[in-house]
């Protein structure tokens, strides 16, 4: 899939998503639940990757 985003577009979804990483980031901190953990850290290792993604088309 592409996605073509304006300049605007693109900074409004990296800060969201920026936003949504260190709120997961202190999701995983604060939780004891190992399954849900789990759960948790693959989700923040696709939103890393995306972000990383993003961060590099941004330049």
């Amino acid at each position: 899939m592409e996605l073509t985003l304006h300049t605007e577009e693109q900074q409004l979804l990296l800060s969201i998503l920026e936003q949504r990483h260190q709120e997961l980031l202190k999701e995983i901190a604060h939780t004891d639940h190992r399954e849900f953990k789990q759960g948790l850290r693959k989700n923040e290792k696709l939103l890393d990757s995306m972000l990383s993604r993003l961060r590099g088309a941004a330049v």
